[in-house]
């Protein structure tokens, strides 16, 4: 299972600065939602991904939260880790005062101020050797390293402090395939029994 899996909607963006959503259930109405919020569909590997350009930097963050909002009538099961859409004008090139990265073997962060440092000690994070750099524990579940992730950025922001969150996705390509969910399959429609008369 890829991060992007745990959660009906997730919302993240790639190194090149591309903001895609991923659908892991049906929602209704989601596609009029998202392409009505700006977003393009495309078909990758199994899934329809929901993507913004590069180009539309200035507004991702309106356009995402309008997607958002119509989808949260939906469900409230969304996490959105894009960075895209949380600063006007963002660039890859910007450095923001915290930035957290997924690898396939952990999840770290590197901290500009103190602030930072008590903020990520405070949702998790340890100290990983050199001077301001943390990461989550090992052993931790997916799941349970997007809520941390999520409960910290949150945080971090609110005080202030611009986080980039990079996924380990570097371009839409990279993004990962659908999830095979046994059963997910619509169910037949049930046959009618037929009743018996007197």
């Amino acid at each position: 299972m890829a991060l992007t899996d745990h959660h009906d909607v997730f919302i993240g963006s790639t190194g090149d600065g591309w903001t895609f959503v991923v659908l892991n259930r049906p929602l209704r109405n989601a596609a009029r939602i998202l392409t009505g919020a700006g977003f393009t569909a495309r078909e990758h590997q199994g899934r329809t991904l929901y993507l913004l350009p590069p180009e539309t930097a200035e507004d991702a963050h309106e356009r995402a939260g309008v997607a958002a909002y119509g989808l949260m009538a939906h469900t409230l099961d969304l996490v959105d880790l894009a960075w895209t859409t949380r600063q006007h004008g963002a660039t890859p090139s910007r450095e923001p005062d915290v930035t957290v990265r997924f690898t396939d073997h952990a999840v770290t962060a590197t901290a500009a101020t103190g602030q930072a440092d008590a903020i990520l000690v405070q949702h998790g994070f340890i100290p990983a050797g050199a001077k301001r750099l943390y990461a989550l524990p090992s052993g931790l579940g997916e799941r349970d390293v997007l809520s941390a992730v999520v409960r910290a950025e949150a945080h971090l922001y609110a005080d202030g402090i611009s986080v980039r969150i990079d996924l380990g996705i570097a371009t839409t390509q990279d993004i990962p395939p659908a999830l095979f969910r046994p059963g997910a399959a619509p169910a037949p429609p049930p046959t009618q029994v037929q009743r018996r008369s007197r």
